[in-house]
């Protein structure tokens, strides 16, 4: 069926700074009709409703619909928390807003309901958490019963991610400070190279000035008057066999001492492969016999899993029945129940004054409502219980699957420090083989030298034996000067390679300045967060009770403190949110009272607040068209038309279930929904 609405006017959003309210126009963002058409959700068979930007006030007696209306809203939204109709096996909502029109479908399935379609949100949560503040809303029940306030406040953010991109953020900055360090090795390494490469090459440049002399000399030698043209010739032979020969000794020394550092340094790389074997092999387990504990560890999780939702699905159940005031019977003028009555209005009056009693949904009979929710109390509290049990298994699930990574993370390396000892290994066969074909060719290179210096000794004569140490020198001037050459390219390269890299260090220097930001950053979130949370409840319970007038309480007002708690096997700091309530005596004097002791009144006007907090440190305005509020039935009228006004300012579209005599508290500018 179609709603009746009455429209008024728009008003302006009342904004409230140093407690005193000033009138401004609101930014809104929605600013156009949402349009709600409902079937067999709750207790409706059908219906359409449209609603307006600002207040709109469902407005009747109870039983009336109007909860199973603000469900219907949640359901096209994203929340799996309405219920279908009792006597339906399908329901079917659609939500249209700017043009677009989003859908959700309830069928029912072996006892459950399941949901599908194309809803206004993927993720609820944080709407169910803090938009829709519905009677059942946790919340507000969170307050009532005095439960851990910081954990549902944080229950949206995924810590786990934060702490993941903290230990990918570290990793990353270890990384640089190694290669800063690096670099700092290398620049101090500069300083000597530099001073190295200048003496090779006045070394250089000495040598160049005595092989120039060496030459000169030889030029100035006239063999050709006291020695014939053959024995210049063996001469000249002779040198040059013999400066091939020292030439090819020296380059066999050469390599035979690269390969004999080669081969020390491989020895070193094995002691020290070995030292690590050996630490590895005495703490070396098998991850594979912590598997079993795992899994069963995730079975147990899994089965709590299962009743912590059915226990929630259960609670939910009763916790709607128990708002509708049991089955939604009919009952004939006679007192009998019966289908086909059309005085259901009337009768639910008359009960509603008379009795106490609701009629169990499981069995039919009469029951006092106050034994239904004393068991809804109880499953309640197992449902915590059961709640808290799930989060131990998680944590030892958590300690176990760290030990698995640990110690599959050792195996690995162990595997890769003997995979590299095998390298090492064959590594080191091959050098020495080398060295010994080396050794070979030098102790046979030596005797060739000394064979040729022999030969040359025989030439050498008063008239030759000059030009022969000449060449000599000449030839040794000559390898040291390509020596020092070849020696000099390597430490300019390493120079030039240096510089090279610590052309980097700035970029390295600006990423790690980066990630220090982005650490603090994510580091102090949470911290922010209930921080903002808490800055946010004390500012608006302040506000809210200057308004509401509460005689007696002087504030009401959470404090955030850290706690050393128990997790496992280890111990670990937590936050911890702390209602405190503040009284005035009649003498003047105040003292620190429970939120037990709240009125009842006192007590959802708290968890309202505290919602209202999450709404806005979790920013929920930006993700949720509107704010949802049932269940006010313990609040006066006066103080729900100022409590409607100050949230006024904080949604779009605020959609109220009221009782008729509450609702003529509130002013006629707003939209009224009088039949669902």
């Amino acid at each position: 069926m179609m709603a009746t609405i009455r429209q008024q006017s728009p008003v302006d959003t009342i904004f409230y700074s140093d407690r005193q309210r000033t009138r401004v126009s609101p930014p809104e963002s929605v600013t156009s009709s949402i349009t709600v058409s409902a079937e067999r959700i709750g207790g409706i068979d059908s219906t359409e409703v449209t609603l307006e930007p600002g207040v709109n006030v469902l407005t009747g007696r109870n039983a009336t619909n109007r909860t199973s209306f603000l469900q219907s809203i949640m359901a096209a939204i994203g929340s799996d928390r309405p219920s279908l109709k009792g006597d339906a096996e399908s329901g079917h909502v659609e939500l249209a807003l700017d043009g677009e029109t989003y859908t959700r479908t309830l069928e029912r399935h072996d006892g459950a309901v399941r949901f599908d379609g194309d809803p206004y949100l993927e993720d609820a949560e944080l709407a169910d958490l803090f938009a829709f503040l519905l009677e059942s809303n946790e919340a507000r029940q969170t307050v009532r019963r005095g439960d851990d306030l910081r954990e549902l406040i944080m229950r949206p953010i995924d810590t786990d991610e934060i702490e993941a991109e903290i230990s990918r953020l570290e990793s990353r900055k270890r990384e640089i400070d190694d290669r800063l360090a690096d670099l700092d090795d290398l620049e101090s390494e500069r300083p000597a190279l530099e001073t190295r490469r200048q003496a090779i090459e006045d070394d250089i440049e000495a040598k160049t000035e005595r092989l120039e002399e060496l030459e000169s000399e030889l030029e100035s030698f006239d063999l050709d008057i006291d020695a014939s043209r053959e024995q210049r010739a063996d001469i000249e032979e002779t040198v040059a066999d013999l400066q091939d020969a020292q030439s090819t000794l020296d380059s066999i020394e050469y390599e035979l001492e690269t390969e004999r550092e080669s081969k020390a340094e491989l020895e070193a790389e094995r002691e020290e492969i070995d030292d690590q074997l050996e630490a590895v092999d005495d703490d070396l387990d098998s991850p594979e016999h912590l598997e079993g504990r795992v899994q069963e560890l995730r079975n147990r999780k899994r089965a709590l899993d299962t009743t912590l939702n059915e226990l929630q699905s259960v609670i939910r159940f009763n916790e709607d029945r128990l708002e509708e005031d049991g089955l939604d019977l009919e009952i004939e003028p006679n007192g009998d129940t019966g289908a086909g009555s059309d005085t259901d209005g009337d009768v639910t009056d008359q009960l509603l004054e008379e009795s106490s009693d609701v009629v169990c949904w499981t069995c039919g009979s009469s029951v006092e409502r106050e034994r239904i929710e004393t068991t809804v109390e109880k499953l309640r509290s197992l449902h915590q219980a059961k709640l808290g049990e799930r989060n131990d298994l998680q944590s030892q699930i958590d300690e176990l699957s760290t030990r698995q990574r640990e110690l599959r993370e050792r195996r690995d390396n162990h595997r890769e420090l003997e995979d590299r000892r095998s390298a090492v290994e064959e590594e080191l066969e091959r050098r020495e083989s080398r060295i010994d074909d080396l050794e070979t060719q030098q102790a046979e290179q030596r005797d060739r030298v000394e064979e040729l210096e022999e030969e040359a000794e025989t030439l050498e004569t008063a008239d030759y034996g000059d030009v022969i140490e000449t060449h000599r020198e000449s030839t040794q001037l000559e390898m040291e000067i390509e020596s020092l050459e070849s020696e000099y390219d390597d430490v300019h390269s390493q120079i030039d390679e240096i510089e090279t890299k610590l052309e980097e260090r700035a970029d390295f220097e600006a990423e790690r300045e980066e990630i220090d930001d982005e650490l603090t950053d994510l580091r102090t979130r949470v911290g922010r967060l209930e921080e903002n949370a808490v800055d946010a409840f004390n500012e608006h319970m302040d506000s809210i009770l200057s308004i509401l007038e509460y005689g007696n309480i002087e504030r009401i007002w959470i404090e955030r403190r850290e706690r050393s708690v128990r997790e496992g096997r280890r111990k670990v700091t937590k936050t911890a949110f702390d209602l405190h309530v503040v009284r005035a005596a009649d003498d003047g004097t105040t003292y620190e009272d429970r939120i037990d002791h709240l009125s009842e009144s006192e007590r959802e006007v708290t968890g309202l607040i505290f919602a209202l907090a999450g709404f806005l440190v979790h920013e929920v305005h930006e993700a949720v068209p509107t704010v949802l509020l049932d269940s006010l039935e313990a609040i006066d009228s006066d103080r729900i038309a100022d409590l409607v006004a100050y949230f006024e300012e904080y949604a779009d579209c605020l959609v109220v279930a009221l009782l008729h005599e509450d609702a003529q508290a509130l002013p006629d500018s707003h939209t009224y929904v009088t039949e669902i």
